[in-house]
């Protein structure tokens, strides 16, 4: 029991997109938190995780869109296990700069992002 109260936002064993999600386990692990931030209209060009992420919308509006045309409508507050090593691009549908806190489960030295060609 928590001594003060809690919300539980998210609990799951999938990302967005329905794959499970696993941790690296040949190397020392390493939590890499960013807060990342979209300018209105901007994009952040197609890309993928090779590590899992999870993430927090703290403002703005997103759309995560995968190549398959699937996309993933989000708002502040919404709490969301990033696509692991799946092309992905993020549009800033809103009139205020998107914000995402993401905290990434990777490895020591492991890359976060890797661009991906158009």
């Amino acid at each position: 029991m928590h001594p003060h109260p809690s919300t539980q936002l998210l609990q799951t064993t999938t990302t967005w997109d329905g794959k499970a999600v696993t941790y690296p386990t040949d190397a020392k692990a390493q939590i890499t938190a960013l807060m990342i931030e979209i300018p209105v209209n901007a994009e952040t060009g197609w890309h993928r995780h090779p590590v899992p992420s999870f993430a927090m919308i703290v403002d703005g509006t997103l759309d995560v869109m995968l190549k398959d045309g699937s996309v993933n409508h989000l708002k502040a507050g919404d709490p969301l296990v990033e696509v692991f090593d799946t092309a992905h691009n993020g549009r800033n549908t809103g009139n205020v700069p998107v914000k995402i806190m993401v905290f990434y489960t990777g490895t020591v030295n492991s890359v976060l992002t890797i661009k991906e060609p158009h």
